[in-house]
C-alpha cells in the first residue's frame, strides 16, 4: 500500500502547508536569502512548526526540522504523522538527508511526508534508514 492508497488524500496538506509558509516567514536567512519553513502533525492532534536560522559561521545553521522538533520536544513530545516544508515562494520542498535523518527519530518510517511528487512515506525517502532500535540490539 502506497502513502496515497492509505487515505492521506482526506488529509488537510493544504492547511499544513499555510502553516509551514508562516513558519518560513519568521526565517533568518541573511546569509542564503533562501528562508524555510516547516510544519507537521503530532500523534495527539498537536501541529509544530519550525524556521531556518542561520549565523555568521554558515555550517551551524539551523534547519527548519530543527526547530520544528525542538517545538515537538517542549510542547510535550509525541510522534510525528504527516509533514510538509516550503521555500521562500511558499512551494513544497524536500527534506536534506541530515534532516530526514531527524524526522525518522521523531517520526519513524511511517511518517508522511508531502513532496513535489506526491505525498510519500519517510521510509520511501530514507530507505534502510539507521535508527533508535539499532542501538538497542
Amino acid at each position: 500500500m502506497t502513502a496515497s492508497d492509505a487515505g492521506c488524500a482526506a488529509f488537510d496538506w493544504d492547511g499544513l502547508r499555510e502553516i509551514a509558509r508562516d513558519a518560513m516567514s519568521h526565517a533568518y536567512a541573511p546569509y542564503s536569502g533562501y528562508p524555510v519553513g516547516a510544519a507537521a502533525l503530532v500523534d495527539d492532534g498537536r501541529t509544530v512548526s519550525g524556521c531556518n536560522v542561520e549565523n555568521a559561521s554558515y555550517g551551524l545553521g539551523l534547519c527548519a526540522e530543527c526547530g520544528l522538533v525542538s517545538q515537538l520536544q517542549t510542547t510535550g513530545g509525541g510522534r510525528l504523522t504527516h509533514f510538509t516544508c516550503v521555500d521562500g515562494r511558499g512551494e513544497i520542498l524536500v527534506p536534506c538527508g541530515r534532516c530526514r535523518q531527524l524526522l525518522y527519530e521523531f517520526g519513524g518510517p511511517a511518517l508522511l511526508l508531502e513532496t513535489p511528487e506526491g505525498v510519500l512515506a519517510l521510509s520511501e525517502m530514507l530507505p534502510q534508514a539507521f535508527g533508535p532500535e539499532h542501538l538497542t540490539k
